[in-house]
């Protein structure tokens, strides 16, 4: 079952003052399955060449992946932390928005590994990310 706090409203709440608000990421789902989330390709996330830089897409797969990590750990004693991030750019995008996915690999109790697919308003996949994210204990208080 997933945390109270970890609903699509609280967590657009929660992401403001940070890079999720700043860069225009909205979440749109949120689930033990899948977490999804908008973000816009405009000024805030173009590189120097009018294209979606590549480091805005991983922070939406990493903002996505550790989502949902977090709706499948026991927030009273657990917390998560990013190991590794990888992204594939597939096409470029110039405006608009895309819509990035999480869905799971592996969910296990120290590791979990979720693929993160980024695909533009036609379905055509622009970026497929991949995080890995270890499962720790909160400290004892």
């Amino acid at each position: 079952m997933i945390h109270p706090d970890l609903t699509v409203e609280k967590l657009n709440h929660m992401s403001k003052q940070t890079i999720i608000e700043k860069i225009g990421i909205v979440f749109t789902e949120v689930s033990e399955e899948c977490v999804s989330a908008t973000m816009p390709v405009d000024h805030r996330t173009h590189q120097p060449f009018g294209i979606l830089h590549g480091g805005a897409s991983v922070v939406l797969a990493e903002t996505l992946g550790s989502v949902a990590t977090l709706c499948n750990i026991d927030l009273e004693t657990q917390n998560c932390v990013g190991v590794e991030v990888n992204a594939n750019h597939i096409r470029s995008k110039r405006e608009g928005q895309v819509l990035g996915k999480a869905t799971p690999i592996n969910r296990g109790k120290k590791i979990q590994v979720w693929e993160i697919k980024i695909t533009d308003e036609e379905e055509n996949l622009v970026c497929i990310s991949r995080i890995t994210m270890a499962v720790i204990n909160k400290p004892k208080q």
